[in-house]
């Protein structure tokens, strides 16, 4: 899958505010910002993201996903934190 479409699908799915996500093979990495994520433990942030992808990850067209979930304010503040200047 290309990272373009696991984008539309979880943005889809799960009406995220942003959604970045970065492949290298059949590994990808996901960035979810959503106001949703406030009040979710990690555990039930990592659920509520991967849920929309499990049917790919079954059947192989995602073999490993790592999530990093924000609320848009972390999320603002991640990326002033962790850009280069």
């Amino acid at each position: 899958m290309q990272p373009n479409e696991i984008e539309k699908l979880l943005k889809d799915a799960l009406q995220l505010d942003e959604v970045h996500v970065k492949a290298e093979g059949s590994h990808y990495q996901v960035i979810a910002v959503s106001e949703q994520f406030a009040e979710m433990s990690r555990v039930k942030q990592q659920q509520f993201v991967y849920a929309p992808l499990n049917e790919k990850i079954q059947d192989g067209s995602i073999h490993a996903v790592s999530i990093k979930a924000f609320t848009p304010d972390r999320w603002r503040r991640e990326k002033a934190l962790n850009m280069p200047s």
